[in-house]
């Protein structure tokens, strides 16, 4: 198991972590986007993809109603306080936390970007 992040800068930047080779996103559950919507930017970003083009659907690699639905609030209207869900997107490993944190593996056989943020 991949271990869970916490955002310390609030940003939804991609910071590169070098010495893990992973990318690190965060989503902002008070944010006008959806967590589907923070994961396929992500990916676009990382793997220079135009999701408006149609390059890319996320429906290829997992559910976006049941990826929304894991980190939606409880039944009792509460929050998720933990899990997580793995699957692979454009080659790339794709772990995503009920906290928020979204971490994209390059693909295998490729490395991360050469110079950090």
């Amino acid at each position: 198991m991949k271990p869970e992040l916490s955002s310390t800068d609030g940003t939804n930047d991609p910071r590169y972590d070098r010495a893990n080779d992973r990318y690190l996103f965060h989503h902002d559950d008070d944010g006008s986007a959806t967590i589907t919507t923070t994961v396929v930017h992500a990916l676009a970003s990382i793997a220079d993809t135009d999701v408006s083009q149609g390059e890319f659907s996320l429906y290829d690699s997992v559910d976006p109603d049941a990826l929304e639905r894991l980190f939606s609030p409880k039944a009792d209207g509460s929050e998720r306080s933990g899990g997580h869900v793995a699957f692979s997107a454009l080659e790339h490993e794709v772990y995503v936390y009920a906290n928020g944190d979204v971490i994209v593996y390059p693909a295998s056989g490729s490395s991360g970007q050469t110079t950090e943020h």
